[in-house]
């Protein structure tokens, strides 16, 4: 059963989302209680490779209330984990021009967290705006056939 934690709701409206890789992610024990509590910020944060491994850079996991024993740096860098082919098959697409790894979603399989990361490419300005006049379409269209 795949349960979804926090989604990066502002990811859907800066990219767009190509091809989507679902990765564990390296964590210690107070950080998998902060995430469960939803007490993450991923919203600036990104991935990228150092030394043939895959990293997400920049995710806020705040510290666990009731656990003073240990205490963890807030912004670390955090393993993700892949099978080799799947990080050189990324490796290989992330090359191609404007292409980057956006982290988007945790969800929760089995009571294991996993990431879900997207091939993505920046949008532009106007990009954005015909995005929304099409939601705005969307909502008048809707709206009249209410009317009749």
């Amino acid at each position: 059963m795949i349960k979804t934690i926090l989604a990066n709701k502002k990811a859907f409206y800066d990219y767009f989302l190509d091809k989507k890789y679902i990765a564990g992610i390296k964590l210690l024990g107070n950080e998998v209680k902060s995430i469960r509590l939803k007490k993450v910020n991923f919203e600036n944060s990104y991935v990228n490779f150092e030394n043939n491994e895959i990293f997400v850079f920049n995710m806020l996991i705040s510290k666990y209330n009731l656990c003073n024993s240990f205490d963890h740096d807030e912004t670390r860098k955090k393993k993700l984990l892949l099978n080799k082919r799947e990080i050189l098959k990324i490796k290989g697409e992330i090359k191609k021009k404007g292409f980057s790894l956006i982290p988007v979603k945790i969800i929760s399989v089995r009571n294991l967290l996993k990431l879900e990361i997207y091939l993505a490419k920046g949008k532009k300005k106007y990009d954005k705006r015909a995005v929304l006049k099409e939601k705005d379409d969307k909502i008048r269209i809707k709206k009249s056939l209410e009317y009749f």
